[in-house]
């Protein structure tokens, strides 16, 4: 299998006032393309921490990060805004969509950014949005749009480009049972039918159960790294 992420040896600490946090401490981790990873762990176990290292948001004190073949160290800063821009996307607890565009809109924004032209934005977002669920939606900006269906968008916005990875974090907290239920059936099915690799941060048992592979973090460091029967 190809592995499309490699964390080496990876420390991350920060000082809070005139304490030393050692938020991650020699994680060393490999993700196979097409694999769909849960991070779970108490608050303060380094879960965001982790994949806002492994998507370029935040450095490692120590340590090397690769993906997709590329060496992060390596990277200048828009190299690794470049790289964030084509071969990863990102799915947040907040959804962080922008209020005053649509659905459509919001989906098409990343497509923008990547120079594709106006038509296939538009074809690849309908199309998109329709698998995910929300055909006739496609004009509502997130105000008129239910918490599920906003974070169906976030969703669509992160894979539309068939990103070789995609980190969500804690992306069913602040949805009932019910729909963070129906958004896990979907990131599975994109898993599965698209072969995008996810990684997720979550504190949630049904993320955890639906997992293809579990990994426990605690204190910073990977004290469990199971893979699931399902």
């Amino acid at each position: 299998m190809t592995i499309v992420v490699s964390c080496k040896n990876i420390i991350k600490t920060y000082l809070q006032g005139e304490i030393e946090v050692h938020a991650l401490s020699d994680v060393c981790l490999d993700v196979e393309r097409g694999d769909f990873v849960c991070l779970s762990g108490p608050s303060g176990s380094g879960k965001s921490t982790l994949l806002n290292v492994i998507g370029g948001l935040d450095s490692p004190s120590s340590g090397e990060i690769i993906v997709d073949d590329e060496h992060f160290e390596n990277m200048k800063k828009g190299q690794l805004a470049d790289m964030r821009l084509h071969k990863i996307g990102f799915v947040f607890q907040a959804y962080n969509l922008i209020p005053v565009l649509s659905a459509q809109e919001n989906v098409e924004m990343v497509m923008q950014m990547q120079g594709i032209t106006a038509a296939e934005r538009g074809e690849k977002a309908l199309h998109i949005l329709k698998e995910v669920g929300l055909q006739g939606l496609e004009s509502r900006r997130p105000a008129a749009l239910s918490g599920g269906q906003q974070q169906r968008v976030a969703v669509a916005r992160a894979i539309v480009s068939k990103p070789s990875l995609v980190l969500a974090d804690e992306p069913t907290a602040n949805l009932d049972s019910n729909t963070a239920s129906k958004l896990l059936d979907l990131m599975l099915q994109m898993n599965q039918e698209h072969n995008i690799t996810f990684i997720i941060s979550t504190h949630d048992p049904m993320v955890m159960k639906m997992s293809k592979r579990l990994i426990k973090l605690h204190d910073g460091k990977i004290v469990s790294n199971q893979v699931s029967n399902n």
